[in-house]
């Protein structure tokens, strides 16, 4: 594959499985920010088409690209190919963001300016300020919150909203850790990254945001996604007793 040169740094990771209903209006917002971002959707093989109807947004989107794979593997896995692709393509901020609109584009504005800063990862946090989160049933509020209360004590990490997806990283980040070493596939994978992040060091800071539940579409969020981050975590932190972390790279 040939290299692409952006034209700006930034780049936002949009994974997709189904997500036809969202796809083209997700996309036609991120493009009309204020500061340019490009945009690589990440789909899974989509049964609905979601990956043919990015191919026909092309036209339209020059700063649209598309990474097919042809099975549906877990969000994880979706992310490293991702970052992967934007590393070899020389981008120097890299952002997670789901397709559904739980993440407002807009805020990807204020997770560039917290990197642009002293920040090497930002987090757009549901919980930084209280509980900032619209239409979730109570349970699932509920749920949420006391997961990252629980990562927080097995950890040690003060982040308060640890399962956050809307994410981003300073190239710096992703060349230092090691991405083909982290092993969460499902929302345990956010986890992974930022405890991996702060073993070595970088500075993680959390913005806060509004978290608005999708309106079109599924969930992917399953029992064994849940039975992943909870034992999973205590897996992670007894791993980390007996890793060496590399200290972080410069600040690129």
């Amino acid at each position: 594959m040939n290299k692409i040169f952006p034209v700006n740094s930034r780049i936002v990771i949009i994974p997709t499985y189904n997500e036809i209903e969202n796809i083209e209006a997700i996309i036609s917002k991120v493009a009309s920010l204020s500061i340019p971002f490009d945009i690589l959707i990440v789909d899974d093989s989509s049964p609905d088409g979601t990956g043919e109807l990015v191919k026909s947004l092309q036209q339209k989107f020059s700063q649209l690209h598309l990474l097919e794979r042809k099975i549906k593997n877990g969000l994880g896995t979706a992310y490293i190919a991702g970052f992967k692709w934007c590393l070899k393509n020389n981008y120097d901020f890299i952002f997670e963001m789901d397709a559904d609109f739980s993440h407002n584009p807009d805020d990807l504005i204020k997770l560039y300016q917290a990197c642009e800063n002293d920040a090497d990862m930002s987090i757009g946090s549901r919980y930084k300020t209280g509980v900032n989160v619209v239409n979730w049933p109570m349970s699932r509020v509920i749920l949420s919150y006391y997961a990252s209360a629980y990562v927080r004590m097995i950890t040690g990490m003060d982040i308060r909203d640890t399962t956050a997806g809307f994410v981003c990283y300073k190239r710096a980040l992703l060349e230092t850790i090691d991405i083909d070493k982290i092993k969460f596939r499902g929302y345990a994978f956010q986890i992974e990254m930022k405890f991996t992040a702060w073993k070595h060091g970088f500075n993680l800071v959390e913005v806060p945001i509004i978290f608005t539940d999708r309106t079109k579409g599924e969930s992917k969020i399953s029992k064994g996604i849940i039975k992943e981050a909870i034992w999973g975590v205590v897996a992670m932190k007894i791993k980390s007793w007996f890793k060496k972390y590399e200290p972080k790279k410069a600040h690129k």
